[in-house]
C-alpha cells in the first residue's frame, strides 16, 4: 500500500522505521512543525522529521491539519492508508476521508482503557500491572474507533513512563506493520470497542506532577514514576521547586513531608512509610544525588518538603 505516516516524538520513530523496512511504500511523512527548545529557544525538528529526512522521505509540517495546502497535498499523494503514532494534533473529517483505508493509530494502551494523550503515564499512576498497545481506525471521537489488533506488556516495578513507552514503541511497531499487512490483504477487519472498561488519560500538566507527601508512599512512588522524565515530578523546599526522580519505599516511618538526612541517604515521610529519595534537581541546577543535595543545603531538624512556593 501507499502510506503516509504521521508522528512526532521519539516513540514514533520505531514504527516509521519498521514501515520503511516493510513491503509498503511510505510516500510521505507528516509531523509537527519545528519547535523551540532549551534556554536559547532554538528551533529543532521533531525526531520523526529527522528520521524521515535521513531516509529521503518527503516531510510535511502543516501548522494545522486543516490547512488547505496540506489537504491538497494529501489528496495529490493519494495514500491508501495513513498510519499514525503520537502525531499530536486532531485530524478533521475531511482529512480522515482522504485515504481509502482511513487513518490507523498505534495507541499505547489496551483500548478502551486509557483513551487520550498520556496512556502509559496514567497506567503507571493508577498502579496497573498490565498495559499494551492497540491499533485502531481513527474516528472523530477521542480514541473510540474500532480495533484491529493488540499486544500486551507487563509493567515492571521500576518502570518510569519513559522506560515503559520505549518498550511499547519497540514492541508496537511490528503490530502496526502487521495491521497494514492485514488491511492490504483484506484479511483484517476491526472490531468495535466494548462499552465497558473505558478510562481516560488526560495530558499530564505541571500541576498534576506536584507530589503530595500527605498521600501514601505507594501513591507517591507511582506519581513520580508516571511523571518521569516528563513533565517531571516536583515538590517544594524552602519555597522553591525541587524535582524528584523515582524514589524507593522503605519500612521506616516519618511524619509526612519531614526530611531526615543521613550520611548516604535522605528519607522523606509520607502518609504511611518513608521514601528514600533518588536524584533531585534544585531550581536552576543539574540533577544530583539526594545525599549530596542535603549536605549542600544543610537540612535542619524538622524541615519538610512540600511547603508552598514563594
Amino acid at each position: 500500500m501507499r502510506l503516509i505516516f504521521a508522528g512526532t516524538p521519539q516513540v514514533a520513530v520505531p514504527s516509521l522505521r519498521a514501515l520503511l523496512d516493510s513491503d509498503h511504500e511510505v510516500v510521505a511523512v507528516v509531523t509537527r512543525p519545528d519547535a523551540k527548545v532549551g534556554r536559547g529557544r532554538r528551533l529543532e525538528p521533531s525526531p520523526v522529521r529527522v528520521a524521515a529526512e535521513e531516509a529521503g522521505v518527503e516531510v510535511l509540517t502543516p501548522s494545522s491539519p486543516r490547512d488547505p495546502d496540506f489537504v491538497a497535498a494529501l489528496e495529490e499523494l493519494a495514500p491508501d492508508c495513513c498510519p499514525v503514532v503520537a502525531y499530536g494534533a486532531l485530524l478533521p473529517e475531511e482529512v480522515l476521508d482522504i485515504p481509502r483505508h482511513g487513518w490507523v493509530n498505534l495507541h499505547f494502551s489496551l483500548l478502551p482503557a486509557w483513551r487520550g494523550a498520556a496512556p502509559a503515564q496514567r497506567a503507571l499512576m493508577a498502579g496497573d500491572e498490565i498495559t499494551g498497545a492497540s491499533t485502531f481506525r481513527i474516528e472523530t471521537g477521542l480514541d473510540t474507533g474500532p480495533v484491529f489488533g493488540t499486544m500486551t506488556e507487563r509493567i515492571r516495578p521500576d518502570d518510569t513512563s519513559g522506560t515503559l513507552l520505549d518498550r511499547l514503541a519497540d514492541a508496537g511497531a511490528p503490530l502496526l506493520v502487521a495491521t497494514m499487512d492485514g488491511i492490504a490483504s483484506g484479511d483484517l477487519e476491526p472490531q468495535e470497542q466494548p462499552a465497558e472498561g473505558v478510562s481516560h488519560a488526560a495530558k499530564i500538566t505541571v500541576d498534576d506532577a506536584r507530589v503530595d507527601l500527605g498521600h501514601p508512599a505507594l501513591a507517591v512512588d507511582r506519581l513520580i514514576r508516571g511523571c518521569t522524565p516528563t513533565p517531571g515530578a516536583w515538590t517544594t523546599f524552602r519555597g522553591e521547586r525541587l524535582k524528584l526522580a523515582p524514589v524507593t519505599i522503605t519500612d521506616e516511618q516519618l511524619p509526612a513531608g519531614t526530611i531526615e538526612a543521613r550520611k548516604r541517604e535522605v528519607l522523606v515521610g509520607t502518609a504511611d512509610r518513608a521514601v528514600r529519595l533518588g536524584e533531585v534537581t534544585p531550581l536552576g541546577k543539574k540533577a544530583m544525588a539526594a545525599a549530596d543535595w542535603a549536605r549542600g543545603v544543610r537540612i535542619e531538624p524538622g524541615e519538610r518538603l512540600g511547603e508552598e512556593t514563594a
